[in-house]
């Protein structure tokens, strides 16, 4: 009888969404949804970090804002979402090579 093992691969790439959310959130602005997203979509562009299509990225975006607001990084007042102060607390580690060098 032979046993399977199983190994699990996880490998942990930057949550490009995540950063780019808290990037535009850590100024003081006062967003609604389809406004963030505009920003946040305009700047993945620009980095070349858009994948998946514009409207599965805006589903992303939505359920990682939704993450932030219950960790209580981003306040959410009725529809408009703000950053608050420890919101840099949501950005992904930089890679663990990229650190030891």
């Amino acid at each position: 009888m032979s046993s399977t093992r199983r190994t699990r691969f996880s490998r942990r790439v930057p949550d490009h969404v995540t950063d780019e959310l808290v990037t535009v959130l850590t100024g003081k602005e006062t967003f609604l949804f389809n406004d963030l997203f505009a920003v946040v979509y305009q700047n993945l562009k620009e980095r070349n970090a858009v994948s998946g299509g514009e409207e599965m990225l805006r589903l992303r975006a939505y359920e990682k804002l939704q993450n932030l607001v219950t960790r209580g990084l981003v306040d959410k007042n009725g529809k408009e979402y703000t950053g608050r102060d420890n919101i840099q607390d949501a950005i992904s580690p930089p890679p663990a090579a990229a650190a030891n060098s």
